[in-house]
């Protein structure tokens, strides 16, 4: 009698692992951040903390990758930006529209630029549509296994959200 488990393997074989490429989590928007697989969110609010564009991007992206992104098309008098968005390509796009900067410098910048703090502090609503955002489940949980519908499901919350 033959013994066909292989359990003297150390897993499966390479036929067997899975898809490839495009097959796997990069095209389900899943990358690792942390050590597990996840999916951000980047969202640009207007002053009430209502959405007004969302973005999609997998767990390992850098967030300064999407920045330029959220803000094109927009005339804040000073966007009110998280300092994982603290580059100077940035600071100096936002500058050239004509706004106000207000990003707070990391503490390691050898040259420290100045913000307003003040003005920084009404960034919370901007963190509010992101608590919203978590009163569902689907976007919580994230069901969705494709990027797109996710996505799609975050800009529905989004527009439930508007609604309210």
């Amino acid at each position: 009698m033959a013994d066909d488990r292989l359990d003297h393997r150390p897993r499966a074989s390479a036929c067997r692992r899975g898809p490839h490429g495009k097959g796997g989590s990069e095209a389900q928007g899943l990358g690792r951040s942390r050590g597990e697989l996840s999916t951000k969110i980047h969202a640009a609010t207007d002053a009430l903390g209502l959405p007004v564009r969302l973005i999609g991007s997998p767990g390992q992206r850098n967030d300064i990758a999407f920045a330029h992104d959220l803000v094109e098309g927009y005339a804040a008098e000073a966007p009110l930006v998280d300092e994982r968005y603290n580059a100077d390509h940035f600071c100096d796009s936002v500058e050239r529209a004509g706004s106000d900067c207000v990003i707070p410098p990391k503490r390691n910048r050898k040259v420290q630029r100045a913000y307003d703090a003040e003005l920084y502090k009404e960034r919370y609503r901007n963190e509010w549509f992101f608590a919203k955002l978590k009163h569902f489940r689907r976007v919580a949980i994230r069901y969705d296994k494709l990027p797109r519908n996710f996505i799609g499901f975050v800009k529905l919350a989004a527009i439930a959200i508007w609604l309210k």
